[in-house]
């Protein structure tokens, strides 16, 4: 009897396995799933910050607080910057940027918090901006079977859940 062949590298050909087999370390980093992932958000990300500048003149960080607070108002700096993945430090600047351009507005809360929400014109902005990012997203998942789009979905969803479960084991 012989022994079946091992499975080679991926279609990545970067020689890590892709088979998910547990047969000992990967020697790369570029086999390790945390780097491919954030490789590709970069990428995705770096071409939108280059549209969205161009088109809107906002960064990155301004297009996600603006689509945050276009998809749910009011929010509070704290939660915002919890939504965004920035720091508060990050956020207030950010917004700090936008209420300067007319693009949102601070209005005390409860206690001493303050909420935040968009203008007319931050308003107006977000449909344009979204409108761009449907478009966007459909042109990354054009390249996907409706399967794998759902096997994607899945995998995200899984990995996420996860991620944040090591994240509370490490605090």
């Amino acid at each position: 009897m012989t022994e079946p062949a091992a499975p080679t590298g991926g279609a990545r050909g970067d020689g890590a396995r892709s088979d998910g087999a547990g047969t000992g370390p990967r020697t790369t980093i570029q086999g390790l799933l945390s780097y491919r992932l954030s490789r590709v958000s970069n990428a995705m990300s770096r071409s939108a910050a280059l549209r969205y500048r161009r088109e809107f003149d906002v960064s990155l960080g301004e297009w996600r607080t603006i689509a945050l607070l276009g998809a749910n108002s009011p929010q509070t700096l704290n939660k915002l910057a919890r939504l965004a993945a920035l720091d508060k430090a990050q956020m207030s600047r950010v917004v700090a940027k936008l209420t300067v351009r007319g693009l949102i507005l601070r209005e005390f809360g409860a206690g001493r918090t303050t909420e935040l929400t968009l203008t007319r014109r931050g308003q107006a902005l977000y449909k344009r901006l979204i409108e761009a990012a449907n478009e966007r997203n459909e042109a990354f998942l054009v390249c996907l079977t409706e399967h794998e789009r759902e096997v994607l979905d899945t995998a995200l969803d899984k990995l996420a859940t996860l991620a944040r479960a090591l994240e509370r084991a490490e605090r």
